[in-house]
């Protein structure tokens, strides 16, 4: 289990780098047309990406106990989304042997 979510995660990491530079190139981000970023779907679909992003912090608050590390996990979300999610997700993955629980991953390490 844990090493197939390692291969889905780098999966995410590396589409999620690879669109994000395509992206870059194609077009700049503070270019976007005002037609797009006022169209009702684009605003439904970033409350629903953000709200998706801070979901994955409550979990992200709950393994975390340093309120520094709580705090940088929380910029490095919203600033990356999926990027720093995927990041976040490979770092535990790695800490934990491919022998590891599902537990393991999801809860909490005891100190």
């Amino acid at each position: 289990m844990i090493w197939t979510l390692r291969i889905f995660f780098m999966g995410v990491l590396v589409t999620m780098l690879l669109a994000t530079s395509w992206a870059s190139h194609a077009c700049a981000l503070w270019k976007t047309p005002e037609a797009l970023v006022t169209h009702p779907w684009f605003i439904a679909t970033l409350f629903d990406c953000y709200f998706g992003f801070l979901t994955f912090f409550t979990w992200v608050c709950y393994k975390e106990t340093a309120w520094a590390a709580r705090l940088a996990w929380l910029v490095a979300i919203l600033l990356l989304g999926n990027i720093a999610m995927s990041v976040y997700m490979l770092i535990t993955l790695f800490r934990l042997p491919a022998t590891a629980s599902l537990e393991q991953v999801l809860l909490r390490s005891p100190k």
